[in-house]
């Protein structure tokens, strides 16, 4: 087992009806940040449930942070903050959202250019604005996790940064609050916390026993789970065994102490900011063709994958390997996703080219677990997906 630090601060508050404990989880004099997104948590009634928690408060509302929350709009949020002189955020929304504010409470008291804060990839390690979040999107995990994505518009880059200092101080999950959710959504957050885990257990052989039993666990309990909670959201128990599998995909419990990969991510980031694909979707277009092609470098660890959440009977490495990634593709379709670029765009000829290019510039000359994914293997994995 590899070594590691754990440490994860987040106060997460589980369950019907914890809204109500907003008042006891942030400070009686605050002056709050309150960011969401397009507005569906006024039809939901989420939005009555935490201003009415809320009562008292000194609140400004901060709405219209996008699915991919764009930095041009978080920085609007960063002036206002500034002017008003708050000293307290609450996201309410998905991740998307909680990403969101993770970099306004970054780029707030940031020395500098916050553009930097993505395309420098700088790490927060203090002087940020403290704040929490009510899920209402299960997907990214961002509830319970130090890391985020924002894409700037102006160049249509998709970056990442994260740091010790932007977990959210708490987290209130409430699955009562997937009922209203659209299928695609919930198909999205599946697929999204699916991949997650692969990412962190799909790699090669190693010693973390325990850490790869728990990936199995997330991974079965999505595949069991994932299409009658894409059918029923409002099935209470699905809605909570779906939010908290998202929450355990990426809180960091199963990435300590052993390889990860994350190229799926990072050739998937740059779909969606180049054709405004759902995240989600990209990672199902990417990630099985990813596996074709690190086929030699991944086969052990796909046959175990195979054989312990599929349950393939197929005694022959390649084979159970092969027969992993069809089951995988099975699943991916089931849930209402399509896994080719070509299913969403027309103008996807020169995408390869364009992602190397790009890769090029940033210097991700090596990517993945055994840092064996060079460019031509993005390039032949990306043309794998048209």
């Amino acid at each position: 087992m590899l070594n590691f630090e754990l440490y994860n601060p987040v106060n997460l508050v589980f369950g019907r009806g914890q809204i109500a404990k907003l008042s006891s989880l942030i400070p009686k004099n605050a002056k709050v940040l309150l960011a969401y997104g397009g507005g569906s948590i006024f039809n939901n009634g989420v939005h009555a449930q935490v201003t009415e928690a809320l009562t008292g408060y000194d609140i400004t509302e901060f709405g219209g942070i996008e699915p991919n929350p764009r930095y041009e709009t978080l920085m609007k949020a960063v002036d206002v903050i500034r002017e008003k002189k708050l000293d307290f955020i609450l996201a309410v929304g998905g991740g998307s959202v909680i990403d969101g504010v993770k970099f306004i409470s970054a780029a707030v008291k940031f020395e500098g250019d916050p553009i930097d804060i993505l395309q420098k990839r700088i790490r927060i390690e203090n002087n940020t604005m403290p704040f929490g979040t009510v899920l209402t999107l299960p997907a990214t995990g961002s509830e319970m996790n130090s890391g985020s994505v924002v894409t700037i518009n102006k160049t249509k880059e998709k970056l990442s940064f994260g740091g010790p200092a932007v977990f959210p101080q708490f987290s209130i999950c409430d699955p009562a609050t997937v009922a209203s959710l659209p299928k695609k959504q919930v198909q999205n957050g599946v697929v999204d916390a699916f991949t997650h885990v692969m990412e962190q257990y799909l790699t090669y052989p190693h010693d973390a026993l325990l850490q790869d039993r728990i990936a199995e666990g997330i991974l079965q309990t999505l595949i069991e789970i994932g299409p009658a909670v894409a059918e029923n959201p409002a099935d209470y128990k699905l809605a909570a065994n779906f939010m908290w599998c998202c929450t355990m995909a990426l809180n960091g419990l199963i990435q300590k102490g052993v390889p990860t990969d994350w190229a799926t991510h990072m050739i998937g980031h740059e779909l969606t900011a180049l054709y405004e694909i759902d995240h989600a979707r990209t990672l199902a277009i990417i990630g099985p063709n990813l596996y074709r092609v690190l086929f030699e470098t991944k086969k052990e660890k796909l046959a175990q994958y195979g054989r312990r959440v599929w349950n393939v009977m197929e005694t022959d490495t390649d084979k159970a390997a092969l027969e992993a990634i069809e089951k995988t593709v099975q699943f991916f379709h089931i849930m209402g996703m399509d896994t080719k670029i070509s299913n969403y765009t027309a103008d996807y000829k020169n995408t390869a080219d364009f992602i190397v290019k790009r890769f090029e510039e940033r210097g991700w000359k090596a990517l993945g677990e055994r840092q064996n994914i060079t460019l031509d293997k993005v390039k032949t994995i990306v043309e794998m997906s048209y």
